[in-house]
């Protein structure tokens, strides 16, 4: 039986360290184990079982991601070095030590991208679809270029001469732009110049063919047309590059106006200093030397690409005609108890507690409460947190709706949401203009939590409907993402996210809530007590163990909460799919700890824990948990979170029995950690089969949201095989 079915299988002999891990050696460092998760999405698009089309979108996920971690993590660590910081992090790296170690990781990481690509395009001819550059092209695939060229892409461009009239262009975050060496026919004067390519016009320009499909690069189509942009000059040599610049954003302390700080905040990013550029390789050296003084990088911060620069744009050529290189087509449930009702959300969820597994079932449901709320006649206040929203929000076009009718409105918009700032911004804008309580939160902590709350008048009394959510408000990443969203009346669960709502909206601390766990106040304490309760029930002989499962595990008080739980015998089985700061299967630290990661067709988001509270796993008795919080310094100490126990008894079998268990058991789409940090993909035998939890959940509607299943009705862990 593989060591990955953490559900059956045995805990894995310890490993004996040479030394005693103590001190900093007890950690593995935040930023390799970042790089490590990018490499399991890589080695998904090796992975033969996924179709051709989808492993060229996880190869293009790959380099995005890439990017995102150089232009947020790598650019701070630069900032502390420049600034002569030698403070080391948990795991005893300094800053200085954890860039060249993720240099070098990196570099090895997008010479595999490139290797990747030849074998995916290799296999994309065989399926018609080609990559060609200019030398593949026809005489009637100049005329149909110089056609394209001279009526959607001319338009656009701005070709540059550099010299001392003009100077060096500014380019922005993720600029690409061609370097140009020219001569005049005339005198043989040379001319240097730049070519931005116009991020407005799609990176792969289709050709004409009567089978399967033939793209050029833009750039490769501006190259192509130089005489139209340059007449009487002689082409001489080019190369081009890309530019990554510091992203993060840095806000005034004391900013008066909230919005317009981070408006001017976000024009500051685009022109934040050059983290990384890659260039051709082979560039002239004359173009590379004036590129690299002009971005002021040095030699440290350059990336020679044998190949396509900018790899992210592949994700152009994932085609919806050619449905059979893609996954089949998957549609989103609509809950049985939903259907039973007709579609009424309040019905539903008065009969009992729901709990939806997006994408599973469909993210419809969340924005169907919002906007019954908005209609119905009864309902008198709307409460609502807003992460991440859509451009076009079904959900805030449903709050302004309800404040247009006349409704209480306040919606809690988060500024501080990485990369989703601007469109946060626009969205609080129009809020305002509807007539609904916008609110930003605190200035130091983001607001992370996912609530939303309905009140409506029933009768002579005021019942509150709850929405507690491990992910966001964003119907776009809902298909993708899985994640929980936990639907109820219970009076105690409205009126601690009343109290939360207090807390956003007039700094009051809430006091006394029932069922809910609150960063930076209460939540991290009572994740740790509760860790600690294990280990005493251990201690006691008593069942002791833990399931959970995360994005991030990097908090390191959490951390040595749950080594002293192990070295108390509390078994504990983590499913964690991206960075991972704990050391598991160490023989006197870490021997009751195992740690897997699940990178799949979905993205893996909803946070739970379960703890066995002196009764095992699974067991009715166990004490349930969802979450909005990964298990990182920022979100125990630096955000506004929630940790929601579950009470209703279908509900908890559905989570633990369900979710957890089909996650635990998972072969098909998980790595298993080792104690050195490194994951390793679980061995599978040809022609066996190998359970996914994703080809489960696929194929089976989540407990609560049937309209007579209970708490003894959940399915057994199979699934059917292509």
């Amino acid at each position: 039986m593989t060591l990955a079915d953490f559900l059956r299988s045995d805990f894995p002999a310890p490993v004996t360290p040479e030394s005693e891990v103590t001190g900093p050696d007890r950690f593995y460092n935040r930023e390799l184990s970042w790089l490590g998760f990018n490499w399991r999405v890589l080695e998904e698009a090796e992975n033969m079982r996924v179709p051709l089309l989808e492993r060229l979108r996880f190869l293009s996920i790959s380099a995005t991601n890439l990017d995102e971690f150089y232009t947020v993590r790598v650019a701070g660590l630069r900032e502390l070095v420049r600034e002569g910081h030698q403070t080391p992090s948990v795991d005893g790296l300094t800053p200085a030590e954890q860039l060249a170690l993720i240099d070098l990781d990196a570099r090895k990481l997008l010479a595999r991208q490139q290797a990747v690509l030849e074998g995916l395009r290799a296999e994309m001819e065989d399926e018609n679809i080609s990559i060609l550059s200019r030398k593949d092209l026809t005489k009637a695939d100049r005329t149909f270029l110089k056609d394209v060229f001279l009526n959607k892409v001319f338009p656009v461009l701005s070709p540059l001469a550099i010299d001392p009239a003009h100077p060096f262009p500014f380019l922005p975050n993720e600029g690409f732009a061609l370097a140009l060496e020219l001569e005049r026919d005339s005198d043989k004067r040379p001319l240097r110049a730049l070519l931005p390519v116009p991020h407005q016009i799609d990176r792969f320009v289709a050709l004409p063919t009567e089978d399967g499909h033939r793209f050029l690069p833009l750039e490769e189509v501006l190259l192509e047309n130089l005489n139209s942009l340059f007449p009487g000059y002689s082409f001489k040599g080019s190369c081009a590059f890309r530019v990554l610049r510091d992203s993060d954003l840095e806000v005034e302390d004391e900013a008066e106006d909230l919005v317009r700080e981070f408006e001017v905040a976000l024009k500051r990013r685009r022109r934040g200093e050059v983290v990384r550029m890659k260039i051709s390789a082979g560039a002239p050296a004359t173009l590379k030397a004036l590129i690299m003084r002009e971005l002021h990088v040095t030699e440290a911060e350059v990336v020679e690409v044998d190949g396509v620069i900018g790899i992210g744009d592949l994700s152009e050529l994932v085609l919806d005609d050619r449905p059979d290189l893609l996954w089949r087509p998957f549609s989103p449930r609509v809950p049985e108890r939903v259907t039973d009702f007709d579609g009424d959300m309040f019905a539903a969820i008065r009969q009992k507690d729901m709990l939806l597994h997006h994408p599973y079932e469909t993210f419809d449901m969340v924005v169907r409460f919002l906007t019954q709320a908005a209609r119905d006649p009864d309902v008198v206040a709307i409460k609502q947190t807003l992460y991440r929203t859509s451009r076009k929000s079904p959900i805030v076009e449903a709050l302004c709706e309800a404040a247009e009718d006349g409704k209480s409105v306040t919606a809690l918009v988060e500024l501080k949401a990485r990369f989703d700032e601007a469109a946060n911004i626009r969205q609080s804008r129009r809020l305002e203009r509807a007539g609904a309580h916008v609110v930003y939160g605190f200035l130091d902590l983001k607001t992370h939590a996912k609530i939303s709350t309905v009140v409506r008048r029933e009768g002579d009394q005021l019942v509150t409907y709850t929405h507690y959510g491990t992910g966001n408000y964003h119907p776009i990443t809902a298909k993708i993402y899985t994640d929980l969203s936990l639907f109820t009346c219970d009076a105690a669960l409205g009126r601690d996210a009343t109290k939360v709502f207090n807390y956003l909206s007039g700094y009051v601390q809430p006091e006394n809530l029932e069922n809910l766990a609150i960063s930076p106040t209460t939540l991290k304490p009572r994740l740790i007590e509760m860790i600690r309760a294990e280990a005493e029930n251990a201690r006691n002989g008593k069942p002791a163990a833990i399931w959970a499962k995360m994005n991030s595990l990097i908090e390191e008080d959490v951390i040595d909460a749950l080594y002293e739980a192990s070295q108390a015998g509390v078994k504990i089985s983590l499913v964690v799919r991206g960075i991972c700061g704990l050391r598991p299967g160490i023989a006197g630290l870490s021997e009751n700890i195992r740690v897997k990661s699940i990178v799949g067709r979905f993205l893996e988001h909803s946070r739970i824990v379960c703890f066995a509270n002196g009764a095992g796993l699974p067991h009715k008795k166990a004490r349930v948990f969802i979450s909005s919080a990964d298990w990182m310094g920022r979100n125990l100490n630096r955000r506004v979170e929630t940790l929601v126990e579950i009470t209703n008894g279908t509900v908890k079998a559905q989570i633990v029995s369900q979710i957890m268990a089909a996650n635990l058991a998972d072969i098909a789409q998980s790595w298993v950690m080792k104690p050195d940090g490194h994951f390793v993909r679980a061995e599978m035998t040809e022609g066996e089969f190998a359970f996914n939890c994703h080809r489960f959940f696929m194929e089976n509607p989540s407990l609560s949201g049937r309209g007579s299943a209970g708490a003894s009705d959940v399915p057994k862990l199979t699934h059917t095989e292509d």
